[in-house]
């Protein structure tokens, strides 16, 4: 298993960036001077593609300069993601990292190419929010009844994920330890195919991102037990936090943020993260985001880093507990 990064060492991806050399300075003092590219390392239409094309675009128009999109997927984003760390620091590369990208692949993937020393935090971009459903015919109105019935029925309740190591996956497994529930893992490869069969009944449950199960909720054909964030949903106000019943401390949040190459200057780094700053508190950014189950959330490098190094450590153990590889 690839070791584990503490707080310490991912703040070297912030402190390292105070030591620019004079070359890297001139850099930030006209940056930018030609057009910068955006790594998704996901294919169109996901939430990484659709944040990346939001906040690209008010880079452009803040910087003068245009903020070309890159469709870099495969390997579970891990090579999109290797391609902007193996990248010059001079700023015209920055990747849109997906949480998972560089706080559960570096453990859940003994031979990944990057390392997270080889990126640098600029800032949170947004967060999604995502919701524990069940199929109808799963005879539970409440997370505790869930967890009864589970525990009535071993081996009976299956949750769907989109994959090994995805973060519906991770929840799943989250809910089992903390419940002691024996409840078992079906992959399906990509998120269509494990909500199709969980409205088809073939699964009881799944962690899904708000935005993809809304509809299914409003219908019928779906029903929601808890919000996997700290926070009520405002899209959902009445229903409860998983926290709140019982586990206190659950949390479950999809979330994107800005990186770039380590070693990129503090001249270059503040500016994206000022203009991403800027950007997340526009109304239209604000309500196109809301429109698509996300919330803009900007951050600084150094609390980003600091979500990097708690977020790797609990997700760690969430793995080596549960066992789970990469498939």
């Amino acid at each position: 298993m690839r070791q584990i990064y503490s707080l310490t060492a991912v703040a070297v991806l912030t402190l390292s960036s105070l030591f620019a050399s004079p070359v890297a300075l001139a850099q930030g003092a006209s940056y930018p001077s030609k057009p910068v590219r955006m790594v998704v390392p996901f294919p169109p239409g996901g939430p990484a593609d659709l944040l990346g094309r939001v906040l690209g675009q008010k880079l452009s128009e803040a910087f003068g300069q245009a903020v070309v999109v890159e469709n870099r997927a495969g390997a579970a984003g891990n090579l999109g993601v290797d391609l902007v760390a193996k990248s010059a620091p001079d700023g015209y590369t920055l990747a849109m990292v997906p949480a998972g990208n560089i706080t559960v692949n570096p453990t859940l993937f003994p031979r990944l190419p990057y390392r997270q020393s080889e990126l640098a935090p600029v800032s949170m971009v947004a967060t999604v929010e995502n919701v524990l459903v069940v199929h109808p015919s799963v005879p539970a109105r409440s997370l505790q009844e869930l967890v009864a019935f589970a525990k009535a029925n071993p081996g009976k309740v299956s949750f769907a994920s989109p994959g090994a190591g995805a973060q519906p996956h991770l929840a799943g497994e989250a809910l089992k330890l903390a419940t002691g529930a024996d409840m078992v893992h079906v992959p399906y490869k990509g998120t269509g195919p494990a909500l199709n069969d969980l409205l088809g009944g073939q699964v009881s449950m799944m962690f899904s991102q708000l935005s993809s199960a809304l509809p299914h909720i409003q219908s019928g054909k779906l029903r929601a037990l808890g919000v996997a964030s700290l926070k009520r949903s405002s899209t959902l106000p009445d229903l409860p936090t998983v926290a709140e019943q019982g586990f206190p401390g659950f949390e479950a949040v999809s979330w994107y943020a800005l990186m770039v190459p380590a070693g990129t200057s503090s001249e270059i780094i503040g500016r994206l993260h000022a203009e991403t700053v800027k950007a997340m508190r526009q109304p239209d950014v604000i309500d196109k985001l809301t429109g698509l189950g996300a919330r803009p959330v900007a951050g600084s490098p150094a609390e980003l880093a600091s979500l990097i190094s708690a977020e790797t450590a609990r997700w760690a153990d969430v793995i080596r507990r549960q066992g789970i590889t990469a498939e």
